[in-house]
């Protein structure tokens, strides 16, 4: 069943949310300008825009951004070195009770839902997969000899992965750790016996050094066969808000400075509506689809 996925459609229903904000930002007095935002590495894409616009807009709030693997951007937490983390979680309970032992308890926001993205060369005839065939390659109860390949090691999507397949360790021979999900993409461009695991933001309006790379691979489409009535899709924002694409995960930014500063400021810029039109354009799911004024006339002047 070959199914080339170059260009993946929105359904009109949400492309016709695109439209002008007139929000305007005002600056708020007495709050703390000066976080740190430690951002998982993986969601480098989406977070990039919503900064950008967000400083254009507040002409003041500049927050320094550290990107890291997810487990890092934790750990920056727990040293005390930042009060703003974004990653594809929430705390779990063992952090959540050292939180509480210091009187930190987070506001935490889900932004976006993103999806786990499987790609192959080009000229590769691997087109569809189901969830089981995707668990046992990841536990090497496979006979493939195809190459496996993710970003770091550290990362939100490995944690993600050894979550689905119950493999706490990727020891296998043919499944190898890169350092971005840039060299994942670019990896699989270069190698038709590849197939690469990487965030779909990072395949929606490329950057100039991996574009081409971009354009030399294709996605594969998955099925949840655990459902009877499932069928095979691939990522995109109809097939994830209708639950049709299994493999997603959702974006939070999560704020421990318990009081009003550039965190907060961020947070509701990102959960608000310009902000979560940054999120639909991009090709990810917001969290709330924005909606869009329209004015009826009710007599037509002649």
């Amino acid at each position: 069943m070959k199914y080339s996925l170059n260009v993946i459609c929105i359904s009109t229903a949400l492309l016709v949310l695109f439209g002008s904000c007139k929000q305007s930002p005002k600056k708020v007095a007495g709050v703390d300008r000066s976080t740190i935002f430690v951002v998982d590495e993986s969601f480098k894409p989406i977070v990039d825009q919503e900064l950008y616009v967000f400083g254009a807009l507040y002409k003041d709030g500049h927050p320094k951004v550290i990107y890291a693997p997810e487990n890092n951007a934790v750990n920056l937490l727990f040293s005390d070195s930042v009060r703003v983390l974004i990653i594809a979680r929430e705390m779990n309970a063992e952090e959540n009770r050292a939180l509480a032992a210091k009187n930190i308890k987070p506001i935490v926001n889900r932004f976006a839902i993103d999806a786990v993205t499987l790609i192959v060369n080009q000229s590769s005839t691997d087109t569809t997969i189901t969830m089981s065939d995707i668990k046992k390659m990841l536990n090497g109860n496979t006979k493939t000899d195809k190459d496996i390949v993710f970003d770091n090691p550290n990362s939100g999507l490995v944690r993600y992965l050894k979550e689905l397949s119950g493999n706490k360790d990727f020891k296998q021979k043919n499944i190898y750790s890169l350092k971005s999900n840039k060299e994942v993409i670019k990896y699989v461009s270069e190698h038709p016996n590849a197939i690469g695991i990487t965030g779909f933001s990072w395949l929606n309006d490329p950057e100039a050094d991996y574009a081409e790379a971009v354009k030399k691979v294709k996605i594969v489409s998955v099925k949840d066969d655990s459902k009877k009535t499932s069928s095979y899709y691939v990522p995109s924002q109809q097939t994830i808000a209708l639950k049709q694409y299994p493999l997603t995960r959702n974006l939070y930014i999560l704020n421990f400075s318990g009081k009003m500063g550039l965190g907060m400021e961020f947070a509701a810029f990102i959960a608000g509506d310009r902000g979560q039109r940054i999120i639909l354009k991009s090709g990810l799911l917001p969290d709330e689809i924005p909606g869009r004024e329209v004015n009826i006339v009710s007599k037509i002047a002649h």
